[in-house]
This record gives C-alpha cells, structure tokens and sequence, in this order.
C-alpha cells in the first residue's frame, strides 16, 4: 500500500516538473502568427501590369447554339400549329 502511495507521489512529481508552457513550440506558434500578421501589413511596392489578352476581342463560333435554337423555335411553331389544327377539328367535329 505505502508503495503505491510512494508511486503515485512520485508520478505526480514528475509530471509536475514537465507541465511547464514555457517551451520553444509555444514561441514558435506566436511567431508564425505574428509574421503573418506583419506581412498582410507592409505596403505593396509592385506596380500593376497591363493583361494585353484581356483587351483583344474573342471570337467565338455560335453557329452549333443558333443551329439548335432555331430548331428549337421551329419544333415549338410545329407543335403549335399541330395544336391549333387539332383544335380546329375539335370545334368543327362540335358543331356538326
């Protein structure tokens, strides 16, 4: 009993001396955040650059977009007139 009791306290002990925060990683976070910080800082000494590709036109072919659009438009004017007719022959078959 008195050897556990002896164990203990001399586990205690020692871990008591290692518990300290003043070690090099503690500092070395700080740094890291501080220089960060610093560097967002310091004024900017570049001068801006003129993007030359930026200002010439692009061309772009849209003739396989228009070719679908505008069967796309003549599909919907079909389907419209396919309904119209439709109910044409509905009132005419209606009224006989």
């Amino acid at each position: 009993m008195k050897f556990r009791i002896l164990a203990a306290a001399t586990a205690s002990l020692a871990l008591a001396a290692c518990g300290s925060a003043d070690d090099a990683s503690t500092e070395a976070e700080a740094d890291t955040v501080e220089v960060a910080a610093d560097e967002a800082l310091e004024p900017v000494t570049e001068e801006p650059v003129e993007d030359t590709a930026a200002s010439e036109p692009v061309e772009v072919d849209n003739s396989a977009a228009e070719a679908a659009e505008s069967a796309s438009i003549e599909a919907a004017g079909d389907n419209a007139a396919a309904t119209a007719e439709a109910a044409l022959d509905a009132m005419a078959e209606e009224s006989q």
